[in-house]
């Protein structure tokens, strides 16, 4: 499975970045190609390109303001948290996402 992801917090600092290594890391662990976007005070690191997009079974949006650019993820099955929930339960999100993805949709 491969999985995309935009991490944004409300000051952009902390939580953003902690939300997306939480994020890898145990999407990684369970076994899956995973890349997260951060959307923080110095502005988008590790922006997603169209082909992960193209290619992601699904999208996990783990913020807590507006992100940029959510249009290029149309058309994707999206997974929307406040960045707490993947700081907390980033294994039990990766496992949400992998349920999801065997929905019909």
């Amino acid at each position: 499975m491969k999985i995309v992801g935009v991490a944004a917090c409300t000051v952009g600092i902390a939580h953003t970045y902690i939300a997306q290594e939480k994020l890898e890391n145990a999407g990684k662990k369970a076994g899956y190609e995973i890349t997260v976007e951060t959307q923080g005070t110095i502005g988008t690191e590790n922006e997603l390109t169209q082909e992960q997009i193209a290619e992601a079974d699904i999208v996990i949006i783990a913020a807590d303001v507006k992100i940029a650019g959510r249009e290029r993820f149309e058309g994707k099955r999206i997974i929307e948290v406040p960045t707490d929930v993947a700081v907390k339960s980033p294994n039990k999100l990766i496992a949400k996402a992998a349920e999801v993805i065997v929905q019909p949709r």
